[in-house]
């Protein structure tokens, strides 16, 4: 089940839209997820920075779950087809006007034909760049959000694809959102509440996690934010665990020890044994902004 975005039809084409010109590395349709289909195996999906999606749509006066871009490292490029307004916020990017300097993290109008180009992250790993109206491309299972575990959603955007924009609603009210562009992070620090298979680990190993740097590995994606280089956690025993249901935020200790953060993507179930849980909030919105090398730690929660 897939759809949404559009190949480019000179005939036909929406009132108002904007035309991916350069996908860049990874560029998905994101908005609040589709919460509540756990049982039939349909992972969550959804923005990964929550705080950065939420900030995008409130700079527009968009409704909370408006659809937004989500790119990767490296940004996007589009046209404008029709008069529209955008905003771009998550990781630290130039934005670009047909050439010109623009405003990160604020609203910006782009006339007709007018070309956005969103840089590469100077800091961070994912940027967000919403429309006034959203982007309307097809709910699936009461979502706009690609699903790249479950291939739900809008299909990922390629140079040509046109994003059809919703009817704009009123400007929001000036000042309602004061935007700075964070430091670069030194350090991704998650508070992780134990359980419920940390019984499964040695105590001493457990015990370790609290005083043990991992790094972010290269390998790390929507789906999730994997380790390396950290303190090993040591099985206590010995067997398989039957597939059980995983949550957001969930750390899965695979057989190499290193922990794993499960992200938006994840399955909705795992067999490997889960040794705490990264409670929702701005440490886990973090994950997604946390490119490889970075140290982390994680602290009781």
């Amino acid at each position: 089940m897939s759809g949404g975005a559009r190949e480019a039809a000179p005939e036909g084409a929406p009132e108002a839209a904007l035309e991916v010109l350069r996908a860049g590395a990874l560029t998905t349709l994101q908005d609040l997820g589709r919460p509540g289909y756990a049982h039939l195996g349909v992972p969550r999906s959804g923005a990964l920075d929550a705080g950065a999606y939420g900030l995008a749509n409130r700079l527009l006066g968009n409704p909370p779950d408006a659809a937004v871009l989500e790119t990767t490292l490296d940004g996007v490029g589009l046209r404008a087809l029709s008069p529209v307004t955008v905003a771009v916020t998550g990781a630290p990017c130039a934005v670009r006007v047909s050439g010109r300097a623009a405003a990160w993290g604020a609203p910006v109008r782009l006339r007709a034909g007018a070309e956005l180009e969103v840089g590469r992250a100077e800091s961070g790993v994912r940027s967000y760049v919403a429309v006034r109206g959203g982007f309307a491309v097809p709910r699936v299972l009461g979502s706009r959000s690609t699903d790249l575990l479950s291939g739900l959603g809008p299909a990922v955007p390629v140079a040509g694809t046109v994003l059809p924009v919703g009817p704009a609603g009123p400007d929001p009210a000036r000042g309602a959102d004061e935007l700075r562009a964070p430091g670069a992070p030194t350090e991704l620090v998650l508070p992780l509440r134990l359980g419920p298979r940390a019984d499964w680990f040695e105590p001493a190993s457990v015990a370790a996690l609290w005083r043990a740097e991992f790094r972010v590995s290269p390998a790390s994606n929507r789906i999730g934010l994997r380790t390396e280089a950290g303190a090993r956690l040591v099985r206590g025993r010995g067997g398989e665990l039957p597939s059980e249901g995983m949550v957001l935020g969930a750390v899965q200790v695979p057989p190499d020890g290193l922990p794993v953060v499960f992200l938006a993507d994840h399955p909705v179930t795992g067999g490997y044994p889960v040794v705490g849980v990264v409670p929702p909030g701005p440490p886990l919105n973090a994950a997604a902004q946390a490119g490889p090398g970075l140290p982390v730690r994680f602290v009781r929660g």
